[in-house]
């Protein structure tokens, strides 16, 4: 597959800008009009805050890399992956021309950000048990389509697409595949970062919000063949992951066991959580999560979701979303947070 064929033509002909740090991390530094003198937040001075970051993020790639098992020339960090998405939908799509297509329901960004890009969005329902439909996703390509959206684990639904189904689709159609994987984490499943040598339109996104617990400095990261990544390096803001940000994520990649451990008292208590809200006989449906959240069904989810507001308790209401009337979703929390959380939702049901 011949990626540049996706890519439109002012992005493969863009001269980026060139930044000062680009060339020079280190030396007598005259370059850049930063402040010589320091930074007036002194208790990071070992970070150089008066000095710009990295646009090659080359420390960060390198040791998720090393993590990963997988090449630094293949990765790229973004600010959180709403910002991956954006840069994805403005390099293979033309505005009022080209056209994205997502699996309903899923994650909104998808759509708001091709939105903002003035991008087409079609949808492809999933499936009634909220898996994978391959023939409405086929059927809604045409000559136009350049970016297929896929979340797996998906929100707000919490359960993995099929990855043969996925694959299938990397292999037949002619378009960006882009996955998703936030919440890879916490599925008995180790995604599809490894396929990525085998499909060049393959991107798979990921994040330091869930698992690792660093929802505030907004990283994410993503996955691909050397040709995306570079083009994503291309278009970017110059210096978009800044020094306090790059700083704690590579002290979470040396912490790597306490991640672990969060992932592991995550899934205890959602399957203690999703056993207890199956016990609740007014609950319509409860949906096996590959997920750190738990989406349910009831009657009138308003009135329940007002009425754990008022009592300090917020959950998510998902019911106006397509095909996903009735649910509600609660992220998974501390034992102490479930347990208000049931005892309140008795309450109410």
């Amino acid at each position: 597959m011949d990626i540049s064929k996706l890519i439109r033509k002012n992005i493969l002909d863009l001269k980026p800008y060139t930044s000062a740090r680009q060339s020079h991390l280190s030396g007598i530094l005259l370059d850049a009009n930063e402040n010589s003198y320091g930074s007036v937040v002194v208790q990071n001075g070992a970070l150089q805050l008066n000095r710009y970051p990295d646009p090659q993020q080359t420390e960060l790639r390198a040791k998720l890399g090393k993590l990963l098992g997988f090449p630094s020339e293949n990765l790229f960090f973004g600010v959180g992956s709403d910002e991956i998405i954006d840069l994805i939908i403005r390099i293979f799509c033309y505005p009022s021309k080209d056209n994205v297509i997502v699996c309903e329901p899923t994650y909104g960004m998808y759509k708001v950000a091709c939105d903002v890009n003035q991008v087409e969005v079609r949808n492809a329902p999933l499936t009634q048990n909220f898996g994978l439909d391959p023939q409405a996703v086929v059927d809604s390509v045409d000559p136009n389509t350049k970016v297929i959206f896929l979340c797996s684990p998906n929100n707000p639904t919490s359960n993995l697409l099929d990855k043969e189904q996925i694959l299938t689709l990397g292999r037949e159609l002619n378009v960006i595949i882009a996955v998703d994987e936030a919440y890879i984490d916490f599925a008995a499943d180790d995604g599809l970062l490894k396929q990525i040598p085998a499909y060049p339109n393959l991107i798979i996104m990921r994040t330091f919000s869930k698992a690792w617990g660093l929802a505030g400095i907004r990283c994410g990261f993503c996955a691909s063949s050397r040709e995306i990544i570079d083009t994503l390096f291309k278009v970017k803001l110059p210096y978009n992951i800044n020094k306090l940000t790059s700083n704690a994520v590579l002290e979470a990649l040396d912490n790597y066991s306490i991640r672990n451990g969060f992932v592991d008292n995550i899934l205890s208590e959602r399957k203690r959580l999703h056993e207890e809200l199956l016990l609740r006989k007014k609950i319509i449906n409860v949906i096996k999560s590959d997920s750190n959240f738990i989406s349910f069904r009831v009657e009138n989810p308003r009135k329940i979701f007002n009425f754990l507001e008022s009592k300090g308790i917020v959950i998510r209401d998902r019911s106006s979303q397509y095909n996903f009337s009735g649910y509600l979703r609660i992220t998974v929390g501390t034992p102490e947070e479930n347990n208000l959380f049931l005892q309140k939702l008795d309450e109410i049901l």
